[in-house]
Formats: C-alpha cells, sequence, structure tokens
C-alpha cells in the first residue's frame, strides 16, 4: 500500500535525464548527469552499456558518475527502484595502447597510425623510445637509442621530429624509424610544432621558444616564464603560436605569440595546462584541469571555457584523419570517437 501511495504521489515520475557533461570521458572520468526523479525510487544507480557507475554524488536531481575501468559505451541509465530512464548519451574514450610514459602529445601520421613516447625520468634510458601503433592498434617499437623523447611532430614530408630534453636535439625521423640530428642546442627541449611555412618550434623549458627556419637557422622567438615540467607547442588558425607550461601555480596560462614574437595571454586560470590541439573550428583543447576538474578544456575564440572529456592524468591529445580524437595519459593512449575534425596546416 505504502508503494502503490509512493508510485501515486510522483505520477509517473520515472527518473529523467536531462543532461549528462561533459561530451566525452574516459575510465575514472566523472559524469555530471542532471534531471529530475533520479532518486525517485530510492537510491538510483547508474550504468554505461551494461558496466555499473560508482556514485561519487547520488541525489535526486544531480549525479556524479565514474566511469569504471570496463566501459567501452556512452549509453548513459539511471535506475532507481523498478524505474529506469531513457538513454543519456556521452562518449567514452577506448584504451588503444598501454605500457607508455608519453609526457606530451601523441603525433599521428597521413594513414592514422600513432606514434607515442616512452619518456622515462631525466636521465633515464628504455628499451623503445618511441612506439607506433597502427589502425589496428597494434605497437610496435619504431625508435630506440632516443635519450628522454619529448614533443613529437610531422612535417608535410612524413617526417617525424622528436626533441630530446636530455641532450637539447631535435631528431628528425623517417619512415623506417632511423633518425638524425636536425637541430642542437635547445636547452632542455621539450615542445615542437611547425607553422603553415614549415618552421620549427622548439619550447626550452627553461624560457625560451626558439624558431628554426627550413634551412636549420635559428632564432630566439620569444621568451616565457620557465615551465616547471614542459612547454607545449600548438599553432592556432591564424598562424599564431600558443604555448602552455605548467608552474607552480594552480592559476596557469595559455599563451598567444603573434608572429613578431609578442607574447600575451590568450586564457588564465588552468591547473597544470599541458598538451594542447586545436578542432577545425579555431577551437582549442588543452589537457588542464578548470575549477577542479581535470580532464580536456575546450576554449573558444572568444576565450569561454568548457570541460570537454573528463578524466585522470591527461598529458595531451592529437586529432585524427578519422575525426576520432587520441588522447595521452601517463601511461596509456585513448581514442574517443568525437566526430570533430582537426585543424590542418
Amino acid at each position: 500500500m505504502a508503494n502503490q501511495q509512493r508510485a501515486a504521489n510522483i505520477g509517473d515520475g520515472r527518473p529523467k535525464i536531462d543532461s549528462v557533461e561533459p561530451a566525452a570521458a574516459i575510465v575514472g572520468g566523472e559524469l555530471h548527469i542532471r534531471g529530475s526523479h533520479l532518486a525517485a525510487g530510492g537510491r538510483p544507480s547508474v550504468r554505461l552499456g551494461d558496466q555499473s557507475a560508482h556514485l561519487v554524488v547520488a541525489g535526486d536531481s544531480y549525479i556524479i558518475a565514474r566511469v569504471p575501468d570496463s566501459a567501452m559505451v556512452g549509453e548513459v541509465v539511471v535506475t532507481s527502484g523498478e524505474m529506469e530512464s531513457e538513454l543519456g548519451e556521452t562518449h567514452i574514450g577506448v584504451q588503444i595502447a598501454d605500457s607508455l610514459h608519453p609526457v606530451a602529445n601523441p603525433a599521428i601520421d597521413r594513414d592514422g597510425s600513432v606514434y607515442s613516447t616512452f619518456s622515462g625520468s631525466r636521465g633515464q634510458k628504455s628499451p623503445v623510445s618511441i612506439y607506433k601503433i597502427d589502425a589496428n592498434y597494434n605497437s610496435k617499437p619504431f625508435v630506440t637509442d632516443l635519450m628522454n623523447p619529448t614533443g613529437l611532430a610531422f612535417d608535410r614530408d612524413g617526417f617525424l621530429y622528436a626533441s630530446s630534453r636530455y641532450d637539447g636535439i631535435v631528431y628528425q625521423i623517417n619512415s623506417t624509424g632511423n633518425m638524425s640530428v636536425y637541430v642542437e642546442g635547445m636547452g632542455v627541449a621539450t615542445g615542437i610544432a611547425f607553422d603553415h611555412d614549415e618552421n620549427l618550434y622548439v619550447g626550452d623549458r627553461s624560457g625560451t621558444i626558439f624558431k628554426i627556419s627550413r634551412s636549420r637557422q635559428i632564432y630566439v622567438f620569444a621568451t616565457l616564464e620557465p615551465s616547471i615540467a614542459a612547454y607545449h607547442l600548438a599553432f592556432g588558425p591564424e598562424d599564431e603560436l600558443f604555448v602552455s607550461g605548467p608552474t607552480t601555480s594552480s592559476f596557469d596560462s595559455v599563451y598567444r605569440v603573434n608572429k613578431a614574437g609578442e607574447v600575451s595571454v590568450f586564457y588564465r586560470g588552468l591547473g597544470r595546462p599541458q598538451g594542447l590541439a586545436f578542432d577545425a573550428d579555431g577551437r582549442l583543447y588543452v589537457a588542464a584541469s578548470l575549477g577542479g576538474r581535470r580532464g580536456i578544456i575546450r576554449i573558444d575564440r572568444s576565450g569561454k571555457p568548457e570541460q570537454f572529456l573528463s578524466g585522470p592524468g591527461l598529458v595531451g591529445l592529437a586529432f585524427a584523419p578519422s575525426r576520432s580524437i587520441v588522447l595521452a595519459t601517463h601511461n596509456a593512449l585513448y581514442r574517443v570517437d568525437a566526430d570533430i575534425a582537426g585543424l590542418q596546416l
């Protein structure tokens, strides 16, 4: 009788999902579910596909659910008692490689193969320096004998470039994994990026951004506050350089450097910003935290931020030709099918 009365009080008010945020997540990320009657039949539960999520917060109009290790799909259902909501939706990242140690963005070639590092601690020599993950997610050694590989980038001819924060050298690597010195003397060389004219930019985390022309002339392009970890570089739609570099502050900036090397703050207020990339609409994506929420933060051209993806340990990302996003954590790579194209330089 009591149950019948309760049902009468709530009418047909089964759990209703109004929104699931952010738009994407990986294992360990937190989904913020808003709606009504989420606990109408008692303490709610949340499923992603057929996997149960741990609830951090469980209220009638607001739930925070943590993505479980086994989650593969982003179909979200809230259950309370015998009542079940209609589907909400998010994008869940699928792990494509592990046993890595990236410290910056992965790199993706024109065929969609992904390249990532086993960077190691400073001075640590690892058996494999760079791995290649093919379209079937088979991971194979690609480069050995490169100490502390950090930044990765491709040029238009298909050569891979890798910086070493150990010896300050940027190496050029051909399609078979053979490498040669491209430029040296780059200090603690970290992030690298090419502009529209194929000049290479290298971030020395002690405070200098170098510009290297195609004839390998070296210029000091800009100076910044030193980073405790690394500079991360990406070019935007107007061929301006964007730089992140975590400091001891929890309120760090992404900097914009114009073609004359003049530095300005594009956005201030991120926690430990690291790898960054642009989509085809000119929106910037940064591995960072915003308001205490860690993941990928998307910032539009006007400087308005939002959390695009939730997940722990993220250090970088890259857009793939398939309109998916490849994410790097401290030890693994994930793919998120977000149907977003990356900016083509």
